[in-house]
């Protein structure tokens, strides 16, 4: 059996430097190696508060990251999720079939919930569901996530699993593809994951400014401890490592090991490297802009591509359940 990825993202917002070296960067990579359906999970970020009037935008506007950064829709399936019913009418048979106990131990229901106090919905606690009907619509075994998603892809495997048994075999137990990058944490208080909740101090937004960069790494929090391995300098070496293409940090770990690392020099570097990965991506993402229509046109194919797959694994999965 071929391998398939199948990855999504949620619009919540501009992207940031974590969730391109965690998730989108590998994502570009992987689609030259296996088929690939990336997706806008624009009803997964309904489960918590936004504005109506803003999701469309943020849908478009992630759609510009994808592709700005590399995604391929000659490569790659690319759509939006809320296009493909099957997915919701899925995950509500997945519903039926997936214990209530499996729900209550997830971590992430129990970290979300503690933000957003006043919305505990349903949606909310049954999100991990939704995800595996993402992920089995289009029958992918492997998902690329980060650790802290694992829990939800073992979920999915649960649920294949208990539908296979319960009815019929028909799909696969997808596997988790860890990312090949270092959680990349944030900039003032290197003991927390970067995110945007935090604060702009916190995160580089794939879109800020050359002068934006430079003043929130320079404003980064490096050794407050003394030691050689403090948070704050390890995050920074993290983020030039990951996309230094030139080798550059050697040295700066040499330096490192001896003592004589200056900070404002490992700023600078990082700063640079930052600027330099990112502008090819600020420019094919003005040119985008520029020309919306494109990107309409390629998530409406994308939707349809997704529809066809999809329609035939619904199909698959009402006549097992025999409510054809």
């Amino acid at each position: 059996m071929k391998n398939i990825i199948f990855s999504g993202m949620q619009p919540t917002g501009a992207l940031h430097l974590g969730n391109y070296l965690g998730a989108l960067k590998q994502w570009v990579e992987l689609q030259d190696k296996y088929p690939c359906i990336f997706c806008v999970v624009d009803y997964h970020a309904i489960t918590i508060p936004y504005q109506p009037k803003e999701m469309e935008k943020r849908i478009a506007e992630l759609a510009l990251d994808f592709l700005a950064a590399g995604l391929d829709p000659d490569k790659s399936i690319i759509f939006v999720q809320s296009q493909v019913p099957q997915c919701t009418e899925l995950a509500w048979i997945f519903n039926t079939i997936t214990p209530l106990g499996e729900l209550e131990r997830m971590t992430q229901f129990k970290e979300k919930s503690a933000q957003h106090k006043q919305n505990v919905n349903a949606g909310l606690f049954t999100y991990p569901v939704l995800q595996a009907a993402d992920i089995l619509l289009y029958k992918a075994n492997l998902v690329p996530v980060g650790e802290d998603q694992v829990q939800h892809i073992e979920l999915a495997r649960d649920i294949a699993r208990k539908f296979n048994s319960t009815f019929a075999k028909i799909f696969p137990e997808p596997k988790p593809l860890l990312t090949k990058t270092p959680r990349v944490m944030s900039l003032a208080d290197p003991s927390k994951k970067m995110s945007k909740s935090l604060g702009e101090k916190h995160y580089i937004a794939l879109t800020d400014s050359e002068a934006t960069i430079r003043a929130k790494v320079k404003s980064a929090v490096t050794d407050t401890s003394g030691g050689s391995k403090a948070p704050g300098v390890e995050n920074l070496f993290t983020i030039i490592e990951s996309l230094d293409q030139d080798g550059i940090t050697g040295e700066l770990r040499s330096q490192q090991k001896k003592g004589t690392l200056k900070y404002s020099d490992l700023k600078d570097t990082t700063a640079n490297v930052i600027i330099s990965h990112l502008r090819p991506f600020q420019t094919r993402r003005a040119e985008l802009a520029a020309d919306r229509s494109k990107v309409g046109e390629i998530l409406i194919e994308g939707a349809s591509k997704a529809r066809q797959i999809a329609a035939k694994t619904i199909a698959e999965v009402r006549d097992k359940i025999g409510v054809r």
